[in-house]
């Protein structure tokens, strides 16, 4: 059973058809009747002794009202309420398969049980992407720290004292479970549109691959070292192939060899020779 579909028989007025919303499947749960105590009991002993899965169907759907009614005290983790409803059916039809009449009790006694461990170990899987408590002792504590817990603010020294008292653990436990719940989230890598979280997130305080104090020394003085190098060879080219050199390739609005013959008064292929040999005189010169 789930809370975004339950199919029908024919005779069940409240879950005949589809269910569109969360609030049609709510709205129709809530006008499925309660059994009574003989009826329930006589259902529970015709699928213990027959497997009568009729039987247990109707034992699921009298109580899928307290699956709603436990799963919206859960509302607080910020999870969708349908798939808190969904956890706490599958608790449920847990619950019936291993009730026993005979205890005497009713089934929501029982159920309730099989309906918080499904809904806790959902809430745990799915509320942080980093698991918050791992152990008993830390769910229990995650979940009751949660419910004593009366608002944002940090619990005093008094109220830790207080709530490990309660809970019966120590309170640098209560301590680190508060400040478990503070936390948030982060991606190592945030996309490109969350600009709230780039300052924040773990990519941000790697160390550069070229952040090593000496490499970026020793590249900064070899720049320096081929800038002079390369100043000193110009130097030596006379004007106008330095002129073709620096237009060519050191300007930012670079000229063509249209441009360049125009200006001197040859031909764009006379340009290109004078180019090419300029280029391999300061190879030769940077080279030396």
């Amino acid at each position: 059973m789930t809370a975004g579909a339950l199919v029908a028989r024919p005779g069940d007025l409240a879950l005949a058809g589809p269910l569109g919303s969360l609030d049609a499947y709510l709205e129709r749960v809530s006008r499925i009747p309660v059994l009574g105590r003989e009826d329930e009991r006589a259902l529970a002993e015709r699928f213990r002794s027959q497997e009568d899965l009729l039987a247990a169907r109707e034992l699921v759907l009298s109580h899928l009202r307290f699956v709603v009614h436990i799963a919206r005290g859960y509302s607080g983790y910020g999870l969708p309420i349908g798939d808190l409803i969904q956890e706490g059916n599958v608790g449920l039809m847990k619950a019936v398969k291993r009730f026993d009449p005979s205890l005497n009790v009713r089934l929501v006694s029982f159920a309730v049980h099989w309906i918080r461990a499904e809904i806790h170990e959902y809430v745990l899987r799915n509320w942080r992407l980093v698991k918050i408590a791992t152990t008993k002792a830390q769910r229990k504590l995650f979940f009751n720290l949660r419910r004593l817990k009366k608002n944002l603010s940090w619990l005093s020294a008094e109220e830790t004292a207080a709530v490990a008292r309660d809970l019966g653990v120590s309170p640098a436990e209560v301590t680190e479970m508060e400040k478990r719940l503070a936390a948030r989230d982060l991606s190592f890598d945030p996309a490109p549109e969350a600009d709230d979280e780039e300052l924040y997130s773990p990519a941000a305080y790697l160390p550069a691959p070229e952040a090593d104090p000496a490499e970026q020394v020793e590249d900064a003085e070899s720049a320096e070292d081929s800038s002079e190098r390369l100043q000193g060879a110009l130097g030596q080219l006379d004007a106008r192939s330095r002129d073709i050199v620096q237009r060519r390739w050191m300007s930012e609005d670079k000229a063509t060899l249209h441009e360049l013959a125009g200006k001197y008064g040859v031909s764009a292929e006379r340009i290109r020779q004078i180019e090419s040999s300029a280029l391999g005189k300061l190879r030769g010169l940077m080279a030396a």
